[in-house]
C-alpha cells in the first residue's frame, strides 16, 4: 500500500496527493477532510482504524481508492506538479474562493491553477458564468459574445468551461474586450481540452485563469464533467444559459446554481431550434429569468442575492434527486 505519510509534509501537499488519488466530488472524502484535515485523513486511509461514519465494508471500499498508486509514482507526480509552474490553492489561502465553501462536503480538495488567481478573490457578484451548447447556432454565439463583451467591459469576470460553441464565444469576447475570464476545466490545466481550443485556452492562461480540481495530466471523463458543473455554478453570483439541450451539461450547471441559491438567467431562442429547449425549460420551471442583454443580468443579480453558506443542506438533498438525470449530460 502507498505509504502516504512518508510522502506528504503538510496540508497543501496532502491535498495535492488526495486529488491524485480520489475522484472529485466525493462526499465521504469531503466530510472526512472537513473533520480531520488532509494529513490525518491520509493517515486514516493507510491504517486499519475505524472510519467515522462508515461500516467496515464501506471503509474497505473507501480505502481501496488509495491503493491505486504506488508511493514512487505518487511522489514523482507531486514533484512534477511543483516543477511545472502550476499553482495550487487550498482553503485558508488568501485567494481561495470562499464561494466554493457553499458546496459543503463537496468542496474541492484543492484547486490547480494557471494564470491570475486574484480573479478568484473578487467578490462573488463580480463573477458571471456563461454556458451553453457546444453545437451552437450563429445566433447563440452572437448573443453569448455580446453578453460577455458587455459584462467584461463592466468589469465582470466571465466564467465558462472552455468548450466549443457558447463557452468558447464567451471566452473570446471577454478577451477581445480586454476583460477578465476564467476557464474551469474537467482535466489538468496543463493539457488544454478540447484540442481545437488549445490556442484559446493558452490565451486564457496568459491573460486570465485556468482552474481545475483534478491534477496535472488528468484527462476529462464523464464524472469529471459532471463534477465540474458544481464549480461553475458556485463560483459566480449568476449563471446564464445561452442555448442548451434539455439533458445537457449546461442544464446541470443551471440546476446546481439554483440549488445553491445563485441567480440563473436564460436566453430565449426560436421555438424551432432544439438548442432553445433547455433555456425555455428553465424559464417554464421558473428556475431562470429571461436574459437578452447585460443590464438584465445585472438586474437578476441585484434581485436575487446569492444566499450564504446556509444552502448546503438543500444542495445535498436536491443533488441526490437530480443525479440520475445528470448521468446523460454529455
Amino acid at each position: 500500500m502507498t505509504i502516504l505519510s512518508q510522502i506528504v509534509q503538510d496540508e497543501r501537499t496532502a491535498r495535492m496527493a488526495l486529488s491524485m488519488l480520489v475522484e472529485p466530488d466525493d462526499a465521504v472524502t469531503g466530510r472526512l477532510l472537513g473533520e480531520l484535515g488532509a494529513l490525518e485523513l491520509l493517515r486514516l486511509a493507510e491504517g486499519e482504524d475505524a472510519v467515522p461514519g462508515l461500516s467496515t465494508v464501506d471503509a474497505q471500499l473507501w480505502r481501496a481508492q488509495f491503493q491505486r498508486s504506488d508511493a514512487r509514482t505518487l511522489e514523482q507526480n507531486l514533484v512534477g506538479a511543483e516543477r511545472a509552474d502550476i499553482g495550487t490553492l487550498i482553503p485558508g489561502d488568501k485567494e481561495w474562493p470562499s464561494a466554493l465553501d457553499d458546496l459543503g462536503d463537496r468542496r474541492p480538495y484543492v484547486l490547480w491553477t494557471r494564470g491570475t488567481t486574484s480573479f478568484l478573490a473578487r467578490p462573488l457578484n463580480d463573477l458571471v458564468t456563461i454556458t451553453g451548447a457546444r453545437a451552437s447556432t450563429s445566433y447563440g454565439e452572437h448573443v453569448a459574445g455580446q453578453l460577455a463583451s458587455d459584462l467584461a467591459s463592466a468589469e465582470r469576470v466571465i466564467v465558462a468551461g472552455g468548450a466549443y460553441g457558447i463557452e468558447g464565444a464567451a471566452h473570446r469576447a471577454a478577451l477581445a474586450s480586454g476583460g477578465d475570464t476564467i476557464a474551469v476545466m474537467a482535466n489538468g490545466v496543463d493539457r488544454p481540452y478540447p484540442a481545437g481550443h488549445r490556442e484559446l485556452l493558452e490565451r486564457v492562461a496568459d491573460l486570465g485563469l485556468l482552474v481545475s480540481e483534478v491534477p496535472p495530466a488528468a484527462v476529462p471523463t464523464r464524472h469529471r464533467f459532471i463534477a465540474r458543473a458544481r464549480l461553475m455554478a458556485a463560483l459566480s453570483a449568476t449563471t446564464v444559459v445561452v442555448e442548451a439541450g434539455v439533458r445537457s451539461g449546461s442544464m446541470t450547471v443551471a440546476r446546481r446554481a439554483h440549488e445553491l441559491g445563485r441567480a440563473v438567467g436564460a436566453v430565449p431562442g426560436p421555438v424551432t431550434s432544439a438548442t432553445s429547449n433547455g433555456p425555455h425549460e428553465l424559464l417554464e420551471l421558473k428556475i431562470a429569468r429571461i436574459v437578452s442583454h447585460s443590464e438584465q443580468i445585472i438586474g437578476v443579480r441585484q434581485a436575487e442575492r446569492p444566499t450564504p453558506v446556509g444552502e448546503r443542506r438543500a444542495y445535498e438533498h436536491t443533488r441526490t434527486a437530480t443525479s440520475r438525470s445528470d448521468q446523460r449530460v454529455l
